[in-house]
């Protein structure tokens, strides 16, 4: 083992440690949703998740410059990768738009199809990546795991925070009696949540082209969305602590600033990604 085994290690156990922490978000079942959850396990869930990107960031260089023998590494990073950027996302998002019970049978049912299909297609995704030996392009065929887990928390955290960012409080709630029962009004935007997985998954296993992150506008595009979506967790989680509870509306929307800044980088990444490679090309 070399360096960098180690450092894909670490990332597949803060995979594990998001895991954990989310099951300490829904510990109390007993009580309602809005008491039983603790948010604070939810945020600390997706740092484990954000930390665990930076480390598969900085793991290839180390291989590349510190590791003689790289024997491990393929195969623990696909590893690592499973439970880092296709269990642990797809677990978080199905605790908190599951609703722990609130939710009906159909809107369940719907979101965990959603959830599989996103940890299916990350497995197809790293599966892929190893036969073809895609570290030799300089392009990735299909949208890489860890750009996949920015834009699902990205879209996940805005969801869920954006009745508390005081803009436009008639679109904070919705009566939606066929996902949550008659009379239960829950944030209007949950419904994008379904399709925002199925679409990641399908651009996981698609043939689109999409440059690698190491250099030119790609690599800062890359920079600037990890950095707003890390300062917009770390933000929400010291909020929830109490840290500084006098930044209630305050802290919502700057977290919402932050995190639609990461989804629109992540897009303009997607749609764009063909054109820079195709340019880089010629």
């Amino acid at each position: 083992m070399g360096l960098a085994d180690y450092i894909t290690l670490a990332n597949g156990l803060l995979g594990a440690g998001a895991i954990f922490f989310i099951m300490m978000a829904v510990g109390d079942l007993q009580q309602p949703y809005q008491d039983g959850i603790k948010s604070q396990y939810i945020w600390a869930a997706q740092l484990c998740i954000i930390l665990s990107m930076i480390g598969d960031v900085i793991d290839g260089p180390v291989a590349r410059r510190y590791s003689k023998r790289r024997l491990l590494g393929g195969s623990l990073d696909i590893m690592s990768d499973c439970v880092s950027f296709g269990l642990a996302p797809a677990l978080l998002i199905f605790v908190l738009y599951g609703r722990m019970g609130e939710a009906t049978p159909i809107w369940t049912l719907f979101l965990a199809a959603a959830c599989c299909w996103v940890i299916v297609t990350a497995m197809l995704r790293l599966a892929r990546f190893d036969y073809e030996k895609g570290s030799d392009y300089p392009w990735f065929f299909g949208l890489s795991s860890p750009a996949n887990a920015v834009f699902l928390l990205s879209l996940s955290s805005l969801i869920w925070l954006q009745p508390s960012t005081g803009i436009g409080p008639g679109l904070s709630t919705w009566d939606c009696e066929m996902c949550f029962g008659q009379g239960v009004e829950k944030p209007w935007f949950d419904f994008l949540i379904i399709p925002g997985l199925f679409i990641s998954g399908g651009l996981m296993i698609s043939d689109r082209r999409l440059p690698k992150a190491k250099h030119g506008v790609p690599m800062w595009l890359s920079v600037i969305a990890m950095s707003t979506l890390l300062a917009g967790t770390i933000i929400q989680l010291r909020y929830t602590l109490g840290e500084f509870p006098e930044l209630d509306e305050a802290a919502g929307f700057t977290t919402f600033v932050l995190f639609s800044t990461t989804l629109i980088l992540c897009l303009a990444y997607i749609i764009a990604g063909p054109a820079i490679v195709a340019k880089e090309s010629d």
